[in-house]
């Protein structure tokens, strides 16, 4: 329809007089756009073979549905995005705070008017950004916050009765009348407030304060959940789970090609200042295998759930210490090394609880760990097979290098030049020919870290990196004993940590 429509007659000679409820509307927008081929859920990335298709069939089903999830999957904007699947525009009673629809209005007020102005009677259009109404559950929320109360004043000022429609303060269900009602952590609900979904979920009506009024709603109701308060040991109320029509499961990115994506799109990289960055691959996959890591690790609690807020604002914060370094040193272009990550715990350290294992450690002798397992698996899986032996046997002859994450490019460079087989490596980590300085020390950076998260080297604050302990020892060993010396190209499994000195 056109917001060119004025008065309730040009309305009614347009549509008649038969209205749709706002799930037809969702249905019909979201056929459309199958119809069409058009993307229904723009910036979620990683659902399209589990999530989205159990969306689309619930909306088709016109259910009201829940997404149960841990914290970062993405369940909120998923809600707001069903605005997308709303009509731009619908006509409504100018000045009616339920947004009454001018063809079939449902509150005492706009009936009257309707009844008293007819066809002359003024339409106004209400945009569908402002049609979806949100509200976090908190304790505190009280049935009048959600459907409205008895206002008495308002029924003094006026002389009407308490149980007459005029008195009534609307809440916010009642507000998202025509529209989407979203209520995230559900159980988080007091009993009784679920208790007063009941009717709008099964009837379509709410009732106020007890007196016999009731409004029947056209609302669409959707909630968000974690996964262990929606059960019967949770917070949550059987009959209200029994009533909602859809329960769908979120998840993490299950792969780390998904989970770089959604990184690139959500976390704060470019930067204004005129400076050109240069992000590697294999920066941005440890920062994602961070996440993955976390997500295993059995000192990590599983039902609190490792957000994908943790690589977002960690790549923020690696991009923010190598812009540091670029800034210190002269350079023009911003490339961050994976050493970076390490300046980036206080990002890390604050987006998981820990079980009783991990408080033992520390949350960040945790997180350093996860750092080192998480350049070890993505070293071996880019240097699978690569003979790395006169790297490691340069330290192993008492070679050194005294580096840090504030080493300017060009100090790596010449420092790392007399390393046998080195560059070659870096080369092989996806440097281009003519690369500048910051790209070729940050993959020179790469592969002496992933060297050491395999145990091959060794490194510590004060020394930079040397021989590795146990390599260093397991070659007297053999040495003493006249027995052959252990293959320094055997990787060490996945997941293994690496060690400072």
């Amino acid at each position: 329809m056109s917001p060119s429509i004025h008065t309730l007659g040009e309305l009614r000679r347009q549509q008649g007089s038969a209205p749709r409820t706002v799930k037809d509307e969702i249905r019909n927008n979201l056929v459309r756009k199958l119809r069409s081929g058009e993307p229904l859920f723009p910036g979620v990335i990683g659902y399209e073979d589990t999530v989205i298709p159990q969306l689309v069939n619930a909306v088709l089903a016109r259910h009201n549905f829940i997404l149960l999830g841990l914290r970062g999957q993405a369940k909120s904007r998923i809600l707001r995005s069903l605005v997308d699947l709303l009509d731009d525009y619908i006509p409504v009673v100018p000045g009616c705070e339920i947004h009454d629809n001018p063809l079939n209005p449902i509150c005492g007020a706009c009936r009257a008017r309707v009844a008293a102005e007819g066809d002359s009677l003024p339409v106004a259009w209400l945009p569908r950004d402002e049609r979806y109404v949100e509200k976090l559950a908190t304790p505190d929320v009280t049935i009048a916050d959600i459907v409205g109360d008895i206002d008495p004043i308002k029924a003094a000022q006026a002389g009407l009765n308490l149980a007459d429609e005029l008195t009534m303060h609307y809440g916010l269900l009642p507000r998202a009348n025509r529209g989407i009602f979203a209520i995230n952590e559900l159980p988080d609900l007091a009993g009784k407030i679920q208790v007063g979904l009941f009717n709008i979920l099964q009837e379509g009506d709410v009732q106020i304060k007890g007196f016999p009024i009731r409004l029947q709603l056209d609302v669409m109701l959707v909630f968000t959940a974690n996964p262990e308060d929606y059960t019967a040991r949770g917070k949550i109320i059987t009959p209200l789970k029994d009533r909602i029509g859809s329960e769908i499961r979120t998840h993490y990115p299950t792969s780390r090609h998904n989970a770089v994506a959604i990184t690139a799109q959500e976390a704060f990289t470019e930067r204004p200042d005129g400076m050109r960055l240069e992000i590697p691959a294999y920066v941005r996959e440890v920062v994602e295998e961070v996440a993955f890591q976390a997500r295993a690790d059995r000192k990590i609690d599983k039902r609190s759930g490792v957000s994908q807020r943790l690589p977002i604002s960690t790549l923020e914060l690696v991009v923010s210490n190598a812009e540091r370094r670029a800034l210190a040193n002269g350079e023009q272009v911003i490339v961050p090394r994976v050493t970076d990550v390490y300046a980036a715990l206080p990002s890390i350290t604050g987006k998981f609880e820990l079980e009783y294992e991990g408080e033992l450690k520390g949350a960040e002798t945790v997180a350093r760990d996860l750092i080192r397992s998480a350049i070890g698996n993505v070293f071996v899986g880019m240097f699978d097979g690569v003979n790395t032996r006169k790297v490691v046997e340069w330290f192993d002859l008492g070679g050194s290098l005294p580096l840090s994450d504030s080493s300017a490019s060009d100090d790596v460079i010449q420092q790392t030049r007399g390393v046998q087989g080195l560059r070659e490596l870096a080369e092989k980590a996806g440097v281009a020919p003519g690369a500048p300085a910051p790209a070729v020390a940050s993959a020179i950076d790469f592969v002496l870290e992933g060297l050491t998260a395999q145990r091959k080297i060794s490194r510590s604050e004060d020394k930079g990196y040397a021989a590795g302990e146990q390599s260093g020892g397991r070659r007297q060993q053999a040495q003493r004993h006249d027995a052959p010396e252990p293959d320094e190209e055997d990787p060490m499994p996945r997941g293994k940590k690496r060690y400072y000195n």
